[in-house]
């Protein structure tokens, strides 16, 4: 109950509730991608320094470990749930869509994590990179077996062009550079620009929260047409994929920070570097099907209950 009144949730909700009673509220498109840019580069700077002060140990290696199994885990069991209700083409993009991340619901994560005064390691930063490429290339090469199997024409994109695409991405290298320059820079020169990447960090994820709920409203509707299937499975598999998440980093962390990033990065689903990855790896797979899950359901869902709900989980037991 908490969660509901913090100012960036309520933004969020404002922007949802805009769509329904078909209000003219938007955010202009440069001011939005500015914004993105300034969270990624945000949240990378802090997570370089918060990493530059913990150093590399034993429990940062099998975070990183532990995000790879999870981004080639979660697509597996995701494409086979998927396949025989909704096609080979469609099950691979919707199951690299949930085996990636989303990075706003990191951020907005990490956000919860401040207010409540929980610490994080930096190196969850990292972990959050490194679950991108493996969920899109365990995808298409999914749907190229399958349809080769079957006699049908695949794309033939390689995996090292679709693992490049994974990383040359805009959000990933933009968070990825901001890691490694936070990590560079000094604790007095982080300082220096603390003004710019702390003190209005809450403000501009307010305004971004409030662009999020205006285009998942408008994505709630095109979902709520397809049946009733694809609704479910945006609801259900994430908690599913976050408990596990949960679970399994529970037996390498005790800090509950890392625990619920690694909650988040499981039950999350990427909406930004799969739908471009899909477009020219899958090419016949439906945008309007694994865009509105992604976020019209489940971006809604872990920010307004998932993120309170695992951290209650992690408080409690």
């Amino acid at each position: 109950m908490e969660n509901l009144t913090n100012p960036a949730l309520l933004f969020f909700l404002l922007g949802v509730i805009a769509i329904q009673i078909k209000s003219d509220l938007k955010i202009p498109e440069n001011s939005s991608k500015f914004i993105s840019i300034y969270l990624l580069l945000s949240i990378g700077f802090k997570g370089g320094q918060e990493l530059s002060h913990s150093g590399i140990n034993t429990e940062i290696v099998f975070g990183l470990l532990l995000g790879i199994v999870l981004a080639s885990s979660i697509p597996l069991a995701a494409f086979f749930i998927l396949k025989k209700q909704l096609g080979t083409a469609n099950a691979g993009a919707i199951a690299a869509a949930y085996g990636s991340v989303s990075a706003v619901t990191f951020v907005t994560a990490s956000s919860f994590l401040e207010y409540e005064s929980v610490a994080y390691g930096g190196h969850m930063i990292a972990v959050m990179a490194i679950m991108e490429a493996p969920a899109i290339i365990i995808g298409v090469l999914l749907v190229n077996y399958y349809k080769r199997k079957k006699g049908e024409n695949c794309n033939k994109s390689s995996t090292g062009k679709i693992l490049r695409h994974s990383f040359t991405n805009g959000s990933v290298l933009l968070i990825i550079g901001s890691l490694i320059i936070g990590f560079l820079a000094s604790a007095e020169q982080a300082e220096g620009i603390k003004p710019f990447t702390t003190d209005i960090f809450k403000g501009f994820l307010a305004v971004f929260l409030l662009d999020m709920g205006i285009t998942s409203g408008k994505h709630l509707s095109v979902m709520l047409k397809k049946g009733i299937f694809p609704f479910v499975f945006a609801i259900i598999m994430p908690f599913i994929n976050g408990i596990i998440a949960l679970f399994l980093s529970m037996q390498i962390t005790d800090n509950p920070g890392n625990q619920l990033l690694f909650a988040i990065l499981g039950a999350g689903a990427s909406y930004i570097a799969v739908p471009a990855a899909m477009k020219n790896a899958i090419p016949d797979a439906n945008p309007s099907l694994y865009l509105p899950m992604a976020l019209g359901i489940t971006f809604p869902i872990n920010v307004m209950i998932g993120i309170p709900f695992y951290y209650h989980i992690i408080t409690t037991y």
